[in-house]
């Protein structure tokens, strides 16, 4: 296992996990890297951070997908960067989401759904993120926004928040969907002297996943399925990008 930590000057604790300690399923149709224990893939010390609970980057095979299986009390959040990702479910939806669309489903009490990629010859290649709700038993719900490149370009956009349900948000949600959890997502496209600083209130985490490209994470030097994840940093600062789509959570 491959990995590094670091403290800061300022005391905050900061540790850095490269790509290649992430687990890693082979199924054929799907290549499924984890960042946190999922399925037969565990460790200790790897359970979740905060509230984020899963961070799977998937790699499903035209033609192929997830058959309908069942969800309860988590917050799913799906972030396609390649192909297309085709979703049917007990609420009534179906819709299929490219890159640039975010997907919320929250599972409350209870949902069924299924993902495809229709595709025929191209591989849909997408993050599959859960949080843990801050609130059990509620009523599944489902929403999905895009947000073009040129909202992404050089800064961090809110994508996904808890603002309308009184989280910590940095302020309005800004059209970003919401989620029934004390968390904020923020997605960046990054490239050459392209900057972006985001402020972290004191007590709350901070994690950084790099979806592709390389990227500098308050100086420290990551690459694509890289992440930074931190308890007590004031600031996550990205720089130098060489095109580079970051994700950032920033959590209780």
């Amino acid at each position: 296992m491959i990995e590094l930590k670091i403290g800061s000057t300022h005391g905050s604790n900061i540790e850095i996990r490269k790509s290649q300690a992430r687990g890693y399923a082979d199924h054929g149709w799907l290549k499924s890297f984890h960042s946190f224990s999922f399925a037969d893939y565990y460790d200790p010390k790897f359970m979740g951070f905060g509230a984020l609970r899963v961070i799977n980057e998937d790699r499903v095979a035209a033609g192929m997908g997830f058959g309908t299986h069942g969800h309860r009390d988590m917050e799913i959040i799906s972030y396609v960067l390649e192909g297309a990702l085709a979703h049917q479910d007990s609420m009534g939806n179906g819709s299929s989401i490219r890159p640039g669309d975010v997907q919320r489903m929250s599972a409350g009490t209870g949902v069924q759904h299924s993902e495809f990629n229709h595709e025929k010859d191209q591989t849909t290649h997408f993050l599959q993120i859960w949080i843990q709700p801050n609130q059990l038993g509620i009523k599944p719900s489902y929403e999905e926004k895009h947000f073009s490149a040129a909202e992404k370009r050089g800064q961090l956009r809110l994508i996904a928040s808890s603002s309308a349900l009184g989280g910590a948000s940095h302020g309005a949600n800004n059209g970003a969907v919401k989620i029934h959890a004390d968390a904020e997502i923020y997605a960046g496209l990054f490239d050459g002297e392209e900057t972006a600083t985001l402020p972290v209130a004191e007590g709350r985490r901070s994690y950084v996943h790099v979806a592709r490209g390389a990227v500098k994470v308050n100086g420290h030097a990551l690459s694509a399925g890289d992440a930074l994840r931190s308890t007590a940093v004031r600031e996550i600062k990205i720089t130098q990008g060489q095109q580079a789509e970051v994700l950032v959570f920033d959590l209780l």
